[in-house]
Parts: C-alpha cells; structure tokens; sequence
C-alpha cells in the first residue's frame, strides 16, 4: 500500500508552522535551518490536561525571554502565539498529551547571524509523550549521578531553555540507559546537585522541603513553580538551597519535577536508598495536589 494511500486512512494531524496550519505530513523544514545546523534556538514543552492547556502563559513568557537572551526577534506578540497553541490543540482535538514549540533563528548556511534569509522559525506540534513507565511512578525512580557536568552560566546561562543545551542532557541520560537506571542527576563544575536530565529535583529532610536555586545550573521550570507555590499553599516549610550528593543521599524523600515527568518520587540513587527506598508521605502529598491543580488551571481549548 503507498504511504498516500495511508495516510488518507488516518485523521490528518497538524502541525502550525510559521503562522499557518498544514498536514503533520507536508510540514517541512529547510536543511539550513539554523536549529538543526547549530541547535541555534529555543524551545517549550507544554502539557494539556482534560482540554486545559496547562500554565500556557508562563510556558510563553520563558519562552519569550530565551528569546530575548539569544538576541532571536520574535515577531508575532505572546498573545497572538497563545492564540495558534490553542489553534493547533483545537484541530488535532488534542485534550490530553504534550504540546512542543520550537524556535530556532531561522534559515541560513553559516554561523554567522548576518547569513539568514528568513524571519525565525516557529512550529507548534502535538504528541503523546510519557517519559517514564508506570512502575517508576508507583515505585519511584531509581537514579544516578552522571559524569556529564551542566555548563556553568558563563557558557549557557541554565535560564535559557535553548535547544543546543540539552546535548549535555541527552548524554547524560544515555549513561544512565546504558546501566538501566531510571534517571541521571546531573552536577554543576562545582560538584553541587543541579538537576536531572530533564527535571528539577526536590529533597524532604526532617519536614523541610529544598531545591537547587537556578544560578547553581537549574532551569527555572514551570512544574518546579508550581510544587513551590503549592508547597506554600500546604503550609510546608520551604528553601531553595545549594546541596551535594552528601545532602541527596541522607535525605528522608527526594523527587523530580517536569513538564513530561510531572512530579515523580526517587526512592534510590548510586546505589543508596533515599529514606525507606520508597515514595514518601510529603511526595505524595503534592503529587497529588499537583494532579489535582492540572485539573483547573490552564487554558481551555
């Protein structure tokens, strides 16, 4: 059978490429596309629950300043973007998944800027996307340190959510693929705890709940905003503070938040349980106070 013949089978899926919406198969990028030449851009993942597009304004507004910070003009206002999120999810009838938007400087052999012909390129895209199995969040993960170091912010300031940061990421994870862990943390050239390939991460420790603050090399993430501002909610004591594997090993509960993972436990990292080796009641506790403000929260499509 020919792939035309497919795909008149299937629903059409679509994609919005640069301010229109065509067939998820007729989006096309150019081969000189500044993003997939030099990672040259920035990027959002964004989660819809039940028809709500979740903190689709605060996933814009990072956006906006990555853009800002790589010098990338944007010509289209924040409102106008939200309006072609919407667009897309609408016509996919996307009411529970992952929503990508990727912006990359545009198009043009070379590295210098000077050599772009175009405005920059913008491309919002539907997914189901889960990025761990669901023993990991009834269990909870176990994780790893990786070897892989995050740049310091003299490099690529850990702000900017841009596509060519997370090659160090992606190594990262691969070293904990290759021993079958769930997850790898990953350290600053200092040695202090910064993130997990994709996540923020979160310790307890006598009733106190702590995260690394961004200039030790975390991404100011959406879903680690939200798990502070619920934690003020549920009037539990919390710090953002710097900490080593020393602090990760002796904590009482340690979990992982992101947009893809949500928040998820880790019960055990190079070879040391976290506390009994199992989810805690305080991980639980917002767990299931996340869940509950995905609910309500967000953007109706």
């Amino acid at each position: 059978m020919s792939t035309n013949a497919l795909l008149k089978d299937q629903p059409t899926q679509w994609v919005h490429l640069n301010g229109k919406l065509v067939p998820k198969h007729e989006a096309h990028l150019s081969i000189y596309d500044h993003g997939f030449l030099y990672g040259d851009g920035a990027f959002e993942g964004i989660r819809v629950y039940n028809g709500n597009i979740f903190r689709l304004n605060d996933h814009l507004a990072r956006l906006y300043r990555s853009a800002q910070a790589l010098n990338i003009t944007l010509n289209v206002s924040q409102e106008m973007l939200a309006n072609r999120v919407v667009e897309t999810v609408r016509a996919n009838q996307h009411r529970q998944g992952y929503i990508r938007l990727s912006v990359s400087r545009g198009v043009g052999l070379g590295l210098d800027p000077k050599h772009l012909r175009s405005e920059p390129t913008v491309v919002i895209s539907t997914e189901q996307l889960r990025l761990y199995p669901q023993e990991m969040y009834d269990k909870g993960l176990v994780a790893i340190t990786a070897s892989t170091r995050v740049p310091p912010s003299c490099c690529i300031d850990p702000q900017v959510k841009s596509l060519g940061r997370y090659i160090n990421n992606i190594n990262a994870k691969m070293e904990a693929n290759r021993i079958g862990a769930g997850e790898a943390l990953m350290l600053n050239m200092e040695g202090y705890v910064a993130e997990a390939t994709g996540d923020n991460i979160f310790l307890v420790r006598n009733g106190v709940l702590s995260t690394p603050p961004t200039h030790q090399g975390a991404l100011p993430g959406i879903t680690r905003a939200v798990v502070i501002e619920l934690a003020k909610e549920l009037n539990i004591p919390f710090h953002e503070d710097v900490f080593t594997l020393y602090d990760v090993y002796n904590a009482d509960e340690a979990f992982l938040t992101g947009t893809a993972a949500e928040v998820i436990a880790m019960v055990h990292c190079d070879g040391r349980d976290i506390g009994n080796g199992k989810p805690g009641k305080m991980t639980g506790c917002l767990i299931t106070a996340f869940r509950e403000r995905t609910e309500h929260d967000g953007t109706k499509i």
